[in-house]
């Protein structure tokens, strides 16, 4: 045994101290560089810098982390970079707030220092980041981290700029794009989050110029009335057929507009005419372009009105929508207020109600990349395999649905985009260096979209666009992705289509899908609900192991968790069932203190079941781990570690370590020793910091278990016939278990075991391992036979091959069970009465739901089952 001994109690704490930086010191994560070994490569999901890591986040990095330490066990070159995301909007977001406490803000400090403020707040997260990482004991190559601003992928994102304007993929124009008021920047439509929101319809009159009439108008937003240049109504719509064309007189302006015919309006819906505000709406904007219609912007970047906007300059947007109803209620020209509840788009990061504004942006024209990335995926070289299959459906429709990508975002944080606009002429100059004469230019102040650098995180963290970087040789494309569905089009899509159009192969074999952590009743966690759990918490009360192993089982791919601390402490208990054997074995081991192989020329019946059963585990572990089943996984090395291992073989092994045979419990010690050091290394990818601990403790050859060789098949363990034959002994013992249980028979308790058998090749089983099945049913006469009389007063356990009888005389006083079953039974009838009574009452049939009564049915069945047991106990007792 090691001179690392181990604590009579687990402590989880004592346990992970220091472990992780001794792994870094050691450098035992670093890829091994054997160039005869294959490479398998994984990048991981970067976590912003704006907090802590969230459980979605310590569910991801472990999926990647269990994936990556099995592949280095098994041989692997392996690489896991690491790597953080600068999180544009968001981290620009938290550091004005920070500033905002202190009475300033970024205007007052200027885009150079404000930069720097925000570099000092990466740097300090960044940290805690690294602290986490560790904690979870995630096997990174930190040698290789990378950040989003970093200098290299700096170069990346400039590169990819500069190519696709090139390429006619990228281009600048003024569109209705999505605004966040209170950070100032456009949005992405994925960054828009819609929530339903009380609001009304606003029914306006709309007066001819000529003083006929008017039109009625409803609208939800009053407020861009001013921006107006036009009512529309559909060409077929007979309502209006000799309105079109003449003029309207604006309220509140005073202006005239014409009403025109496009087929976008929807006749049916309200009063079949529409105000088209070409610059505070998408379709309106595409119905202006069609019929020359002006484009009237009436609000500024932060909200409030501008000078379009007339006497309503310099309110805010909500207070303006105000003024105005109220001014049109003043002159007559509002009908009614009708209160509605509708979805209103919602800044994803900042939570304020975005505003559809025209704006002059960088788009990518995302059609030619999504055709090209769609038709990869019919083609096995090029496509990305979805665990589950089904995401690849989600991934598809999105690609097949997407509009152009607007990339500028109006913020001081981020890649400043490689445009320069002449001071003179007004010529646009892209490239990847500023022009030489640089007095007579200017660069765009806008950065780049944060998922426009980390759409390109798999080759550019790998040194590109240097593809003779020994990394992007080696380790591009990356082998595995890991994250949740509710990213697919944010990341996985445009990593897929980037990583295709720039280096012609796709950028990960594989891409796992987890579903959302939500809390004990179901719900997302979210800060407004309060319910978020910090996996930091989590460790400090269970351990790293213990979440872990939460993490990955009771559930499949794809689907959603409920987090549960009870489920968390199961975790805990399994662990600690492991250390307690493992300081069994270890306590048992005497003078053995190398590692050595089985021989299975000294195997008695319960070391042939053992390594039978260890052999299949093996492989069902090794092909559910290559098909991401990492739940069915965790279930299997759970039934093989504790009800395999830990209730019987150990208890078995007693027999052997506590008896005289010297040559047996030395062949019994190496058994227990071998078994234990593949359990243990089985367990390592999911539970690091425990099984390095007791694997140290043990017998072993090597630094580190994260370097250590993975368990395989051994073909010498094959042993049909064993398995066959611990079956029937474990069905015996469990029988005997059943009936003593049933009789209140302790196990202290001697009891004649009579085995009628009607499978023969049982018999030399049973004999053979008696003294095995007498320490698990401390038998008083224990008669294994075809032909013996079955006793009447008895309990009985059918298996297979055999009927198992335990004389019940001895066992209990037959007045007082007597009159117990007689009491059960009257306990009974009164149930099932009780429950007759509700079924043959056609008030509660009608009246009860389908499934009340359904379990009452359930519940009548139930009891009668019992009863007719408890009467055949009774009547075999009268008749002792």
């Amino acid at each position: 045994m090691s001179d690392e001994t181990l604590a009579p109690k687990y402590d989880h704490k004592a346990v992970e101290a220091g472990r992780y930086q001794k792994w870094l010191d050691e450098d035992v994560f670093k890829p091994s560089g054997d160039p005869k070994a294959k490479p398998y490569s994984i990048v991981i999901p970067p976590p912003n810098v704006t907090g802590k890591l969230h459980m979605g986040h310590a569910w991801d990095t472990t999926l990647q982390d269990i994936v990556i330490r099995q592949k280095r066990m098994q041989g692997f070159d392996t690489l896991w970079l690491p790597g953080m995301d600068h999180a544009g909007i968001a981290t620009q977001a938290k550091v004005e707030a920070k500033l905002r406490k202190e009475g300033i803000s970024r205007y007052d400090l200027g885009r150079e220092k404000f930069v720097q403020k925000v570099w000092e707040w990466k740097d300090e997260f960044a940290k805690t980041i690294h602290g986490q990482w560790a904690k979870m004991g995630l096997s990174l190559d930190y040698s290789r981290e990378r950040f989003t601003l970093d200098k290299g992928l700096n170069e990346a994102v400039r590169k990819v700029f500069v190519e696709l304007y090139k390429q006619g993929l990228i281009y600048r124009g003024e569109y209705i794009v999505n605004w966040d008021p209170q950070a100032r920047t456009a949005l992405s439509d994925i960054e828009v989050i819609h929530k339903d929101d009380k609001g009304a319809f606003y029914h306006v009159k709309y007066p001819f110029a000529d003083g006929s009439g008017y039109i009625e108008i409803a609208t939800t937003r009053p407020e861009t009335m001013m921006g107006d240049t036009a009512v529309a109504v559909h060409p077929g719509d007979k309502r209006y057929k000799d309105m079109v064309g003449k003029e309207l007189i604006l309220p509140l302006a005073n202006r005239k507009i014409p009403i025109i015919e496009d087929a976008y309006v929807d006749p049916d819906f309200g009063t079949g005419a529409v105000k088209i505000t070409p610059a505070h709406d998408p379709n309106d904007f595409q119905v202006g372009n069609r019929h020359d219609l002006k484009r009237i912007n009436t609000m500024n970047d932060d909200g409030t009105m501008n000078e379009n906007a007339g006497k309503y300059n310099g309110m805010d947007r909500f207070e303006a929508r105000k003024a105005m109803v109220a001014d049109l209620d003043k002159e007559g020209l509002l009908l009614k207020v009708e209160p509605i509840v509708h979805s209103v788009g919602h800044s994803e990061r900042t939570g304020v109600q975005v505003e559809a504004r025209l704006s002059t942006q960088w788009f990518v024209k995302m059609k030619p990349l999504a055709e090209a990335a769609i038709k990869a995926q019919q083609e096995s070289d090029k496509k990305v395999t979805f665990v589950p299959e089904r995401f690849e459906h989600t991934y598809l429709q999105w690609m097949e649905n997407i509009h152009d990508w607007v990339i500028s975002r109006q913020l001081w944080w981020g890649h400043r985009i490689p445009a320069w606009y002449n001071k003179h002429t007004g010529e646009t100059y892209v490239g990847m260096e500023a022009p030489k004469d640089i007095e007579n230019w200017q660069q765009d102040p806008d950065v780049l979209d944060t998922w426009f650098s980390s759409a390109l995180w798999p080759f550019s963290t790998m040194g590109w666009p240097n593809i003779d970087s020994p990394d992007y040789k080696r380790y591009y494309p990356t082998n595995t992705l890991v994250t949740g569905y509710d990213i697919i089009p944010f990341w996985v899509a445009r990593m897929i289509f980037q990583g295709l159009h720039f280096t012609g192969e796709r950028p990960f074999q594989y891409t796992l899908i987890h579903g959302l952590m939500r809390d004990e009743q179901g719900r997302k966690m979210s800060k407004s609900l309060g319910n978020g759990i910090d996996p930091m918490d989590v460790i400090e009360k269970y351990g790293a192991d213990a979440l872990r192993w939460f993490l990955i089982t009771g559930n499949k791919p794809g689907q959603d968790t409920r987090f549960s601390y009870k489920q968390v402490e199961a975790a805990w208990n399994f662990i600690n069932k492991i250390w307690n054997i493992s300081r069994f074995v270890m306590m048992n081991l005497g003078d053995l203190d190398k590692p050595q192989q089985p021989d299975p020329s000294t195997f008695d019946l319960s070391d042939k079941w053992l390594f039978s059963q260890l052999n299949e585990t093996i492989k069902q572990v090794t092909d559910l781990s290559e098909r991401f089943e990492f739940g069915e996984m965790g279930r299997t090395l759970y039934n093989f570690t504790w009800n395999v291992f830990a209730d019987w073989y150990v208890e078995m092994s007693k027999e052997v370590l506590y008896g005289d045979d010297e040559q047996a419990k030395a062949a019994k010690r190496v058994n227990l020793a071998y078994a234990l050091d593949q359990i243990l290394r089985l367990l390592h990818p999911v539970m690091p910091f425990v099984t390095e601990k007791l694997w140290l403790a043990l017998p072993h050859t090597g630094k580190s278990i994260v370097t250590a060789s993975y368990p395989v098949e051994n073909t010498a363990f094959e042993n049909a016939d064993a398995t066959s034959a611990m079956d029937a002994i474990i069905a015996l013992i469990r029988g005997v278990r059943s009936i003593r249980k049933e009789a209140g028979a302790p196990l202290k308790t001697k009891v004649d075991i009579i085995v009628k058998l009607t499978d023969p090749a049982l018999k030399p089983i049973f004999d053979q391992n008696f003294d095995f099945i007498d320490r698990f049913v401390n038998s008083k006469d224990f008669t294994v036979s075809t032909d013996v009389a079955e006793p009447k007063m008895a309990g009985s356990a059918v298996i297979t091959g055999a009927t198992i009888f335990v004389p019940l005389n001895e066992l209990v006083d037959l007045d007082e069970e007597k009159a117990k079953l007689t009491k059960d039974a009257k306990k009974l009838e009164q149930e099932i009465a009780r429950i007759d009574k509700k079924l043959n009452n056609q008030g509660f049939l009608s009246k009860a739901p389908e499934a009340v009564v359904a379990e009452q049915r359930t519940k009548r069945s139930d009891f009668a089952d019992q009863l007719s047991s408890t009467q055949q106990r009774l009547e075999q007792l009268q008749q002792a």
